[in-house]
């Protein structure tokens, strides 16, 4: 729940504005499209595919009156989209806690292990969530659109 959360120290009340979400929007659409770019590996396609749908996370948690904070944040993130949104979501919060595992190792410990299939999979759920998002903050916070 939110209140365990914020009990926890891993989400702090937050008032988010039209500017801070416009700002938002800017960076997923830039990851999303670089994420698509020829020549670029599966390992960083992956990483901006999972950005921009963390940052998509970060909308909805913000149009719900959180910030997510502290160590562990990605994660926390993923566990509050159910929260912000609803229970339909569990199953794309527990696929990008996937893609975030796959993510740590190929930037902290060893390149080249993203298959292509991935990659691929990881940017049609990231464009597939950011709709999703924007489309649930027209039907339930049209004031940030």
């Amino acid at each position: 729940t939110w209140k365990y959360l914020v009990a926890d120290g891993r989400a702090q009340p937050h008032v988010a504005s039209k500017g801070e979400l416009d700002e938002l929007r800017e960076l997923i659409k830039r990851n999303l499209k670089d994420a698509a770019l020829a020549g670029l590996s599966d390992d960083n396609k992956l990483g901006l595919a999972y950005e921009a749908a963390l940052i998509s996370v970060k909308m909805a948690v913000a149009c719900a009156g959180y910030r997510i904070k502290g160590q562990g944040h990605h994660k926390t993130m993923f566990e509050a989209l159910p929260l912000a949104m609803g229970a339909a979501e569990r199953k794309t919060a527990d696929l990008f806690e996937g893609f975030r595992r796959e993510r740590n190792v190929v930037s902290y410990d060893a390149a080249g292990r993203v298959s292509a299939t991935d990659a691929a999979a990881a940017l049609t759920e990231a464009r597939a969530l950011f709709r999703r998002v924007e489309a649930w903050i027209a039907a339930h916070h049209p004031r940030y659109l």
